[in-house]
């Protein structure tokens, strides 16, 4: 289960005190005392684990540790590590008391969500001509807290999409960890299957059928999902009595709901290829050709097969990175 709406209050670091003391030191009497070090800021970053979120089910509170207090000698205080929050890349962090939203979108992405305290003044920060025994200090300064709202939209580098079983899950369990059920069944998939194949997110999209985009079937809100993708792989079974077909109806559904989404660039698969003969495949493959398609013949039992779509994500993957 992937969690994707949580909610949090996080609290930076305060500043550490400054601190009172004087030397004993003959000839050099005075005010020694250092200043405090600064709060640890909180930052988030983004990682390419789609379950990230799940760790604030429980954790709603972060706090950064506070500033070291001043020290003799004119020692100041150590600053406070940072805490960094790691959060998957596509999350929307609202925070509405600084009316701001946040969107992390790269993994690797810092951004600061709360700055922590400054340290406060020793003693020897007040020392003059006119006051040479200084007893004035400051406190640190409070870290900011804020109550944030994380919201995970599935920026997926790729969505597989096609009718209700044609093989995405399956796919997406060979090329992934993600352990996506799986069954000779229609609407085996109930919600988005996520997994990663080294940087890229891929996203199994629940079966479409016709009249999806009016929200029959599993319902409109996995075309959101579709919309949120960048690059669409989408299946055909062998095994249908019309694949072009297939593909025909499932292309009408993502213009009904948003036209935009023709645009995406997009790969074509032949799933369950093992399950026909190769002139079947060659027929449909033919009736893609004619169309101005191209289509490529893959089965999860067949090695060459997944390395030809092994082949097409790393080049993904180098357009990404480039």
């Amino acid at each position: 289960m992937i969690v994707d709406d949580v909610k949090i209050t996080v609290t930076a670091g305060h500043g550490g005190e400054g601190l009172v003391t004087f030397t004993n030191v003959k000839l050099a009497l005075g005010p020694t005392g250092g200043n405090g070090g600064s709060g640890g800021n909180i930052f988030l970053e983004g990682v390419a684990d789609l379950g990230a979120l799940r760790k604030f089910r429980f954790k709603k509170e972060c706090k950064a540790k506070n500033g070291e207090n001043g020290k003799p000698k004119l020692n100041d205080g150590r600053d406070a590590e940072d805490l960094i929050l790691f959060v998957p890349t596509g999350t929307v962090c609202h925070n509405p008391t600084a009316n701001k939203d946040i969107e992390i979108t790269k993994i690797g992405q810092r951004e600061l969500i709360a700055k922590g305290g400054i340290g406060g003044k020793g003693n020897w920060y007040f020392r003059s001509s006119t006051n040479t025994s200084p007893k004035q200090f400051q406190k640190g300064k409070p870290g900011e807290q804020f109550n944030l709202h994380l919201e995970l939209k599935m920026i997926a580098d790729v969505g597989f999409i096609g009718l209700p079983n044609v093989g995405k899950s399956s796919l997406l369990n060979e090329l992934t960890k993600a352990q996506a059920k799986v069954a000779n069944y229609p609407f085996t998939t109930l919600e988005p299957n996520l997994g990663t194949y080294y940087d890229l997110i891929l996203a199994d999209i629940p079966g479409l059928i016709e009249g999806a985009s009016a929200g029959k079937g599993l319902g409109i809100k996995f075309l959101r999902h579709i919309e949120r993708t960048k690059i669409l792989f989408h299946f055909v079974s062998a095994d249908s009595p019309s694949p072009i077909k297939d593909y025909e109806n499932v292309r009408k559904e993502l213009e009904a709901y948003n036209k935009l989404l023709l645009e995406k660039p997009e790969y074509i698969f032949i799933s369950k290829s093992d399950t026909v003969d190769a002139d079947t495949i060659s027929k449909i493959k033919n009736e893609f050709k004619k169309i101005g398609k191209e289509a490529v013949a893959i089965s999860i039992i067949e090695p060459e097969s997944i390395k030809t779509v092994k082949k097409i994500l790393n080049n993904l993957i180098l357009e990404k990175n480039s």
